[in-house]
């Protein structure tokens, strides 16, 4: 049986079991589409939170960054893990109390403004927009792959496969299809991994492995990586950051984009009581963990196996000729996203660091310069090729990152269609709109998101994980301060939150388009995204936390020079953060 063939049982049975849930789990009220009816069982809650919470970036892209660019790129796993830490203790359980299953709703309550409403679903849109197109490109991606089709037919099919599950079910039918997803993915994640990890450092738990020793070498799997990559003129796999002050910001601006994202904040209001919102975010964390831990064991044996692969005689060595590449580098040529020059004419893949620093030496060994490009999104799904491991594993494989893939695509995209439907259109335009025609709205805004989606997913501003930073960076400006003020500070008033969400928003999205394009479209950006022309070094990726920065100073500033918030209001704030009937504490 081809591999093909493994891949379309794998991924066709996956599909079928998502479509079938879909199809039960069928949404026929508001309240199933936006919060499958409010019971949940917090342990499904948790796994689904997981699936939501572990997208493309973590599945796909975050291994195959932190591969690439080893110490330097693991603020993608500190920011995301503590950004959900965060997430979990500070925001959801005020949120789930307060009773509002969408950001607009609370903070169009809580600042007693239809403009503040109207600001954070604009704020909500362009952090979700932005997210999608991550996860849009992450899906053409494997799809382009396991179906043999070009990435931007692999997107289509993606946006397609997006559309009918999640505009049928709503939140009920995404729900219950991320259960299953979760479970897809997190299989088809640890397995491969265990695999390799037996393979290089005769170690079954990878976490393990990493710091394990490498079989073949002797040494300490990391410093034999080091060794390697060395040799071939990159810096070394584990040295330190040079550039501090961004390494900081990048972090703080994903923890604290995690915690504004509305798509996992809303998970929260499907469960019954504030008791089990608190349960299902521990659960999710240990689901999330069992991902998370695995991470940067298997973007060490990606990167080495990768490496390995070109140079089997060692980095010193001569390479592989072309005409010997294993079958799996033929494959990924056929989708684009890896691509050979003969630049010198030797029929031999050289693959090094081509920068000034390492010309003398490529010079010396008859290079003209690196000959093969390769998509860092595609390390983990090819990871199991690059090992040799069973068909039946990539087959796996395949199904678990198109599960990775959709189930945030989904959760993403009900987030948009409920600000659209719900808060923009009953809660500002047309409070009188029937049930049935809300559902309706629901659907069709739906449907154009996924337009735009995957429109800007075919001309994406970075690798999926990074389209996602972008995504954080806008959540964490914008909406993640306009919650945090709004649960813990009485003093800031209408006017205070809508200035400060409007800086904040403005400010982060007109230095990322400076650099990444208007509105990512390419080559529309002012300046080239290199770090000299970073202001103060800071990259379009890390702004987010500066973003949120302003945001709180304009609107305490704002606040303090305008009128007090209502009594009412302060009330509401405080009946939200402490339980009713609490006395002082005694001294006995």
């Amino acid at each position: 049986m081809s591999q093909f063939t493994i891949n379309l049982l794998f991924v066709g049975a996956s599909f079928a079991l998502y479509f079938g849930i879909a199809i039960w789990a069928r949404a026929g009220s508001t309240k199933e589409f936006y919060v499958a009816g409010g019971g949940v069982h917090p342990v499904m809650n948790g796994m689904a939170t997981a699936a939501d919470w572990m997208s493309a970036a973590s599945f796909i892209s975050m291994a195959g960054l932190i591969a690439a660019g080893g110490y330097a790129n693991s603020t993608f796993l500190m920011g995301w893990t503590g950004g959900y830490v965060l997430l979990a203790m500070l925001l959801a359980p005020y949120l789930r109390k307060f009773g509002k299953f969408t950001v607009p709703d609370f903070i169009g309550d809580r600042f007693y403004s239809r403009t503040a409403r109207l600001v954070a679903v604009a704020c909500l849109i362009a952090a979700s927009v932005t997210y999608v197109i991550g996860q849009m490109t992450g899906a053409g991606v494997a799809f382009s792959r396991f179906l043999e089709v070009d990435k931007d037919t692999g997107l289509i099919i993606a946006a397609v496969v997006v559309f009918f599950y999640a505009v049928l079910g709503g939140m009920k039918g995404i729900t219950y299809t991320q259960v299953a997803q979760y479970c897809v993915l997190i299989v088809a994640y640890t397995i491969p991994a265990v695999f390799i990890s037996l393979q290089l450092t005769d170690t079954f738990i990878p976490a393990i492995g990493l710091f394990s020793e490498h079989t073949q070498s002797g040494m300490p799997l990391l410093q034999k990586l080091d060794e390697v990559v060395r040799e071939l003129g990159f810096r070394d796999y584990t040295a330190d950051v040079d550039n501090k002050l961004n390494m900081v910001l990048f972090t703080l601006s994903l923890m604290i984009g995690t915690a504004g994202l509305p798509h996992v904040i809303i998970r929260f209001f499907t469960v019954p009581k504030v008791a089990d919102a608190r349960w299902s975010a521990g659960w999710a964390l240990v689901f999330i963990a069992l991902l998370y831990l695995t991470a940067p064991a298997v973007a060490s044996m990606a990167r080495l196996n990768l490496m390995t692969t070109i140079y089997p005689d060692g980095p010193t060595e001569n390479s592989i000729a072309y005409d010997e590449r294993p079958d799996w580098i033929q494959t990924w040529e056929q989708t684009g996203l890896i691509q050979y020059e003969d630049k010198n004419g030797d029929g031999r893949i050289q693959f090094y660091n081509d920068t000034p620093a390492f010309a003398e030496e490529a010079t010396a060994r008859g290079w003209a310069g690196n000959e093969l490009n390769v998509n860092r999104d595609i390390l983990v799904l090819a990871n199991p090729e690059i090992a040799n491991l069973p068909s039946w594993v990539i087959g796996l494989i395949a199904a678990g990152g198109l599960a990775a893939a959709l189930s945030t695509a989904a959760g993403l995209l009900l987030a948009i269609s409920s600000a659209i439907s719900h808060d923009l259109i009953k809660g500002s335009i047309n409070p009188d709109i029937t049930e049935k025609g809300e559902l309706l709205a629901a659907r069709v805004s739906m449907f154009f998101a996924i337009i735009i989606a995957t429109y800007l997913g075919m001309n994406p501003p970075g690798f999926a994980a990074q389209v996602v930073a972008l995504a954080f960076g806008i959540a964490a400006a914008s909406i993640f301060p306009a919650l945090m003020m709004g649960i813990f500070s009485k003093r800031v008033n209408s006017k205070g939150a809508v200035l400060g969400m409007l800086a904040g928003l403005g400010s982060t999205l007109v230095y990322i388009f400076t650099y990444l394009g208007w509105f990512f479209i390419p080559e529309t950006n002012t300046l080239a995204n290199t770090p000299d022309n970073w202001l103060f070094g800071v990259s379009p990726l890390s702004f987010g936390a500066i973003g949120a920065v302003i945001n709180f100073a304009v609107a305490f500033l704002v606040s303090s020079m305008t009128e007090d918030v209502p009594e009412e209001i302060q009330e509401l704030v405080e009946s939200v953060r402490y339980p009713k009937g609490a006395g002082g504490a005694v001294d006995h």
